[in-house]
């Protein structure tokens, strides 16, 4: 058997950004390396049937960033984006599934945001910032570097492109709207397409509109304000009647899931209605997917798995298809909809492409990791448990390599998911930041739990922490932990805590309401939920999961009684506290701030600081340091066996 190494986790490949092409025969996706050990990363497009009847083979060589690959309507040439030309400047490529070149289409000099292409063969609607003026140029040159808020990150644009004369027509009357995400009506009529005021993140307004462009004349059509955080709009016809679908934050949000909001298009630019399909679900829908021929497909995650739905046209309501055990992820329907394909993991199985039957299994067709099949890794098993005030839960137990549980009880790290909106499905956890296989390996027991909060028991469960994040999910966390102590599975004296973002803030919190564990690592996590509502990126959403923001008065607050900077007084845990230096979601000034806190009071710990990393990591050399470092944080403080008294 191998033995699992830092090398092993970050040197392997992923597939992303699965598309099946229109007729259902084949399916693209792209390979990217997990561990970048390059400025600018490199990924391949590789093609495979969906019956499986040939092996994947490689279409790009995986030298530039080749990805987001679209097919053409007819289903013999490709599309993608690339910076083979110009590294970090993202043009538009075509190239033919009979093994030719791949053909440049655009030279745009700001690059390329994102780009469909359109039924009727010729033209290519395309998401691009305009070209440098040349007073910009002039600054430049001048090296003029005043960052303006509104202006520091460019719009883009819809444009036009004709594919036979390589010419852009820009769509004027989306006037100064930045576009986010686009879909064209199934039979080849207008665009549906989602924009913002403004490119930048906006941290107090996320204000998404809604228009339908004609790419015949580009005239627009405003259907008013979507709902908050919306995205993937979706087409389909009901008795003559065309509809869009999209996702979108449950209201009155900003925290409680996501939900599929619904529409019928006015045939003027009437005000609709926009209605939630997902009413009463129990189950939380993650993607939607267009069949041009009936209504959309959607993903839904279901406790620890993943489920296909669809829409009833007569009902307005989403039935089960199929439900597969495990993760699933990125849907994509052939134009008839008889043929699906997804991104798939489930407890010992990477993520792969499936594909097959939208009702039937779905079978494997990459083998991205095979290296990894020579591993004896722990066992995986699902926990279902009460919380103290009875609601039911789920998660997983991951045992140490080789070892059952008569064999408890086992030193045990609880590693907290982000989000709060995610979840652990039952697939297979090996990662960069701290995952239960990496741990496993090394002789502990790992619980993942899926407190309140997450996604996958419908949006109640998703709302139930809104103004009250470390509350009741902690001692749902918590009714977990002491379950696995009364099964002999976890040393009640060798408890550990970690995770990364919401993980992180958990963690934090976890040291200052009690002093059972033994050890902590904080990732990217958030100590202080009033300077992230003024510093991070989520902004005012941020006040949603904190209860309050600090220009509300002169307090008390509400986000300072769930900050776990609050408590830092109590903190005994040693705590190992990660984070990445460029971090514009949960900014370095969090991990900063909990840091000086406990060097006031005196408390182990160590502050690591990646630089040129932003709220994920994604340097090869650093994500070998993070788990090197992660695990000897734990050895540390929890592997070496107990002496007597110590108990």
């Amino acid at each position: 058997m191998s033995k699992v190494t830092p090398q092993l986790v970050v040197d392997g490949a992923v597939p992303l950004h699965p598309v099946i092409s229109p007729d259902g025969r084949r399916v693209a996706y792209t390979v990217t390396a997990i561990g970048r050990a390059q400025t600018h990363p490199s990924s391949a497009i590789w093609v495979a049937a969906t019956d499986g009847s040939s092996p994947p083979r490689r279409l790009t060589p995986g030298t530039a960033k080749d990805f987001i690959p679209r097919w053409a309507p007819d289903s013999r040439s490709l599309f993608f984006g690339s910076d083979r030309i110009e590294r970090g400047t993202t043009q538009i490529h075509r190239i033919p599934l009979d093994g030719g070149a791949a053909e440049a289409l655009t030279t745009w000099r700001s690059g390329i945001f994102d780009y469909l292409p359109l039924a009727d063969g010729r033209s290519v609607a395309v998401v691009a910032a305009d070209e440098p003026t040349e007073e910009a140029e002039r600054r430049k040159a001048e090296r003029d570097d005043a960052k303006v808020w509104g202006e520091g990150v460019p719009y883009g644009r819809l444009r036009l492109l004709d594919l036979s004369t390589g010419r852009f027509r820009v769509v004027d009357g989306l006037g100064d709207r930045h576009v986010v995400d686009l879909a064209q009506r199934p039979d080849g009529g207008p665009l549906a397409v989602l924009s913002w005021a403004t490119p930048e993140l906006d941290p107090v307004s996320f204000r998404c509109r809604l228009h339908v462009v004609d790419p015949e004349n580009g005239k627009v059509r405003d259907l008013g304000e979507a709902a908050l955080e919306a995205s993937a709009p979706t087409w389909w016809n009901a008795g003559g009647d065309w509809h869009l679908s999209y996702l979108a934050t449950t209201p009155p949000g900003p925290v409680g899931g996501r939900a599929v909001f619904d529409l019928t298009v006015p045939e003027t630019g009437a005000a609709a209605e926009h209605r939630i399909l997902t009413s009463g679900m129990t189950v939380c829908p993650t993607g939607l997917a267009q069949v041009a021929s009936g209504p959309p497909l959607a993903l839904f995650a279901d406790g620890l798995d993943t489920a296909i739905y669809r829409l009833d046209p007569e009902t307005r309501r989403f039935e089960r298809t199929s439900r597969r055990a495990g993760f699933a992820a990125s849907l994509t329907v052939s134009d008839s909809g008889e043929v699906v394909a997804a991104l798939a993991s489930t407890s010992y199985e990477p993520m792969n492409v499936h594909a097959g039957p939208p009702a039937d299994r779905l079978a494997r067709l990459t083998d991205t990791r095979p290296e990894l099949r020579a591993v004896r890794w722990g066992t995986q098993e699902r926990l279902a448990y009460q919380a103290s005030d009875g609601l039911d839960l789920d998660g997983l137990l991951i045992l140490p390599a080789g070892r059952s549980r008569h064999d408890g009880p086992f030193p045990l790290v609880t590693l907290v998911h982000g989000g709060p909106y995610g979840r652990y499905a039952d697939q297979f956890a090996l990662g960069v930041i701290p995952s239960g296989q990496w741990l496993a390996t090394a002789g502990y027991a790992v619980f993942l739990p899926n407190p309140r909060g997450g996604e996958g028991h419908g949006p109640a469960f998703a709302a139930s922490v809104a103004g009250a994040v470390g509350m009741d999910e902690w001692t749902d966390i918590v009714s977990g932990i002491d379950m696995l102590i009364a099964d002999g599975i976890a040393d009640p004296d060798r408890l550990g805590i970690g995770g990364w973002s919401h993980g992180g803030f958990m963690t934090a919190w976890a040291v200052g309401q009690t002093s059972r564990f033994k050890a902590a690592v904080m990732g990217a996590g958030i100590c202080d939920w009033g300077m992230l509502v003024a510093t991070g990126e989520g902004g005012t959403l941020e006040a949603g999961l904190g209860g309050s923001c600090g220009w509300e008065g002169s307090g008390p607050h509400r986000h300072d009684e769930v900050s776990p900077i609050s408590y830092a007084s109590r903190i005994r845990t040693p705590v190992l506290i990660l984070h990445g230096e460029d971090d514009t979601n949960v900014p370095i000034g969090q991990a900063t701030y909990f840091h000086r806190a406990l060097r006031r009071f005196g408390v182990e710990h160590e502050f690591v600081v990646y630089p040129r990393e932003g709220h994920a990591i994604q340097e090869r050399h650093h994500q070998i340091d993070l788990l090197r470092r992660t695990r000897a944080w734990f050895d540390r403080w929890l592997a070496a066996p107990l002496v007597e008294g110590r108990r």
